[in-house]
C-alpha cells in the first residue's frame, strides 16, 4: 500500500498537470525509456514519508541501480510533480547516497533533472552544511577525476544550483521547449532588473546548445533525449568485466516461505538456519566453526551463482560467537569474497553483571575492527531485531556496507523499549524514594547497555518517569523500519522473499 502510494508522486493532480499542461513524461515513464527492458533496483523508495516538514514521497527523486545498454548504471531523477520539483533535506540526503554508492561500486550515473531548485523555507537544512546540497557538486568533481563516468537529462526546470549537474557532467542533453538551465528564473530577473525575459530566452534548449555549450546535445522530445542519453552510455567503454550467464541452482526450500518465516517475536530466536535455507543456491552452506560460539553462523554459500560470505545473528552476539565473527570476516577480507550480513539479535533479558560481559565488549571490538578494515564488498539486511552495539559489529550503517536492507519487521534500537526501565506503580511520584534509587541502580547494572552511566540512567530516568508511557511510544516508534527508511537511515524495505533478487 504504502509502494503504491509512493508510485503516484505527487498525486493524481499533479501528474495531470505535469503531462497534460505542461506537456512533459512522468519520471517513471521516463525511466522506462531509459532503461533496458529488465527489472531494475529502485533504492529507498519510502524516504520522505511521514517526516516533520510533511510527507516528500520518494524524497522527491527516484534512485536506484539499472542496465542501460548492458551496462549497470546508477540513476538519480527528479520527481517535480512532488512538491512542485523542489528539493527538501531528505533529498538532497537521497541524491547523496545515491552517488556514494556510485562512488563505490564505480558506476556509471545518469541524472535527469527536473527541479524548482531548493525549497527555501528550509534552506538551513540543505545549504550550508558540508553534507547538503554543495556535497552533490563536490562529489561529481571527485568521481570525474576518478573517472567515473556521469552524464545528464536536462528534461524540466533546472534552477539554481541544480543548474550545476548537467554543466558538470560530461555530457548533457537538453530538450527543446521543456528543458531550461538558469541560475535565476524570470521572476528573479524582472525583481531584480526590471526586464521582462521569457524561459526560453533566458535558458532554453537552443540558447545553450547553440550559443552558452552548456550542453553538448538538443533533442526535440523526450524520446529522442532518452535515446540520444542511451548512445552516449554505449560510448563510455568502461573497464568492467563482461557478465557471464551464470547458472545456479535454486533453493530446496521455496523463497516464498520467507515471508512466514520473518522473526516477529524479539524475544526468542530463530534459528537462522532456517533462513539460509531458503537464500542459498541448492540449499548448500559450507558453515565455518560450526560447534563454536553458536549464536553467530558463519560460512560460505553461493547466492544467484555468487560466492558469498554470509555471517547470520542466532542470538546474542556473545564472547565466542564475536571471536568467531571477527576470524571469518578476516578470512573474506584475505580471500576476497564478498560478505552477506543478516542481523537478528534478540535483546537480552537483565542478568548478574560478571566478567564475561567484559569479555565479551573486547570480542565485539575485535569483531568491529575486522568488519570495518574488510576491503571487500558488503551487503547488510536486517532480518529481524537488531540492538545496541551488535549492530555495529554486525555491520551497521555506521561501518558503510555497500547497501543495507530492512525487513518490514526489522526492529533498530539501541535498547528494546521493554528493557528500557521498569515501568512505575500508579501513584509514584519523583524519584525520592532511597529504595527504589538503590533497585534502579541494581536494574541498570543488569542491563546490556555499556555507554550509559548509572547515573545518567537515573538523571534520565528521574526526568522522564511522569511521562514514561510517552517515552516508550516514542521509542517503539522509532524502532520501526518504516521509521528508519523515511529517514534514509537504509536503503530500502525489502520483501522478505525478494532477497535473493535483491
Amino acid at each position: 500500500e504504502l509502494l503504491e502510494r509512493v508510485r503516484r508522486g505527487g498525486g493524481e493532480g499533479a501528474i495531470l498537470r505535469h503531462t497534460q499542461r505542461n506537456q512533459k513524461l512522468f519520471v517513471r515513464e521516463r525511466l522506462r525509456l531509459l532503461l533496458d527492458e529488465e527489472p531494475f533496483l529502485e533504492l529507498s523508495p519510502l524516504a520522505g514519508l511521514a517526516m516533520p516538514y510533511g510527507d516528500v514521497p520518494a524524497a522527491g527523486c527516484l534512485t536506484g541501480i539499472g542496465k542501460i545498454c548492458g551496462m549497470w548504471c546508477v540513476f538519480l531523477a527528479s520527481d517535480a510533480t512532488v512538491k512542485g520539483g523542489t528539493i527538501y533535506p531528505i533529498g538532497v540526503k537521497k541524491q547523496l547516497r545515491a552517488q556514494e554508492i556510485s562512488l563505490q561500486n564505480r558506476l556509471p550515473s545518469v541524472h535527469l533533472v527536473d527541479s524548482g531548485g531548493a525549497f527555501l523555507p528550509l534552506q538551513a537544512e540543505l545549504f550550508p552544511d558540508k553534507l547538503h546540497g554543495g556535497r552533490i557538486f563536490y562529489n561529481e568533481a571527485i568521481m570525474s577525476a576518478l573517472g567515473i563516468p556521469q552524464v545528464a537529462v536536462v528534461c524540466g526546470s533546472c534552477v539554481a544550483g541544480g543548474a550545476y549537474v548537467p554543466t558538470m557532467a560530461e555530457e548533457a542533453v537538453i530538450i527543446d521547449r521543456i528543458g531550461t538551465l538558469f541560475l535565476a528564473g524570470p521572476p528573479l530577473v524582472k525583481a531584480a532588473t526590471g526586464e521582462d525575459v521569457t524561459p526560453e530566452e533566458l535558458g532554453g534548449a537552443r540558447l545553450h546548445s547553440q550559443v552558452s555549450g552548456c550542453t553538448d546535445h538538443f533533442a526535440p522530445s523526450e524520446e529522442e533525449a532518452f535515446e540520444c542519453i542511451r548512445n552516449v552510455i554505449s560510448t563510455l567503454n568502461p573497464r568492467v568485466i563482461p557478465e557471464g550467464d551464470t547458472q545456479h541452482d535454486s533453493p530446496l526450500y521455496s523463497p516464498e516461505e520467507l515471508l512466514g518465516l520473518a522473526p516477529r517475536d524479539y524475544r526468542a530466536t530463530l534459528p537462522v538456519q532456517l533462513i539460509l535455507s531458503r537464500l542459498v543456491d541448492g540449499s548448500r552452506f559450507q558453515e565455518f566453526k560450526a560447534s563454536y560460539g553458536t549464536t553467530l553462523v558463519t560460512g560460505f554459500g553461493h547466492v544467484q551463482g555468487h560466492l558469498v560470505g554470509i555471517v547470520a545473528s542466532n542470538g546474542e552476539l556473545a564472547h565466542d560467537a564475536a571471536l568467531k565473527g571477527s576470524h571469518f570476516v578476516q578470512l573474506c577480507g584475505h580471500r576476497g569474497v564478498p560478505m552477506l550480513f543478516l542481523q537478528n539479535t534478540a535483546p537480552q533479558p537483565p542478568g548478574p553483571a560478571n566478567m564475561a560481559q567484559a569479555h565479551r565488549l573486547k570480542a565485539q571490538a575485535s569483531m568491529m575492527g575486522a568488519v570495518a578494515c574488510a576491503a571487500v564488498p558488503k551487503i547488510t539486511v536486517v532480518i529481524g531485531g537488531c540492538y545496541g552495539g551488535d549492530s555495529y559489529a554486525m555491520c551497521g550503517r555506521s561501518f558503510s556496507p555497500n547497501f543495507l536492507f530492512l525487513w518490514p519487521n526489522a526492529r533498530v534500537a539501541l535498547v528494546d523499549s521493554r528493557h528500557f526501565f521498569t515501568a512505575p506503580r500508579a501513584g509514584d511520584s519523583g524519584c525520592t524514594d532511597e529504595s527504589e534509587l538503590n533497585q534502579l541502580k541494581a536494574n541498570w547494572d543488569y542491563l546490556p547497555v555499556s555507554s550509559m552511566t548509572v547515573s545518567t540512567a537515573l538523571m534520565f530516568y528521574c526526568a522522564f518517569k511522569p511521562d514514561q508511557s510517552s517515552v516508550l511510544s516514542r521509542l517503539e516508534e522509532e524502532s520501526s523500519a518504516f521509521y528508519s527508511s523515511a529517514r534514509l537511515w537504509d536503503d530500502g524495505i525489502i520483501l522478505p522473499q525478494d532477497t535473493r533478487k535483491v
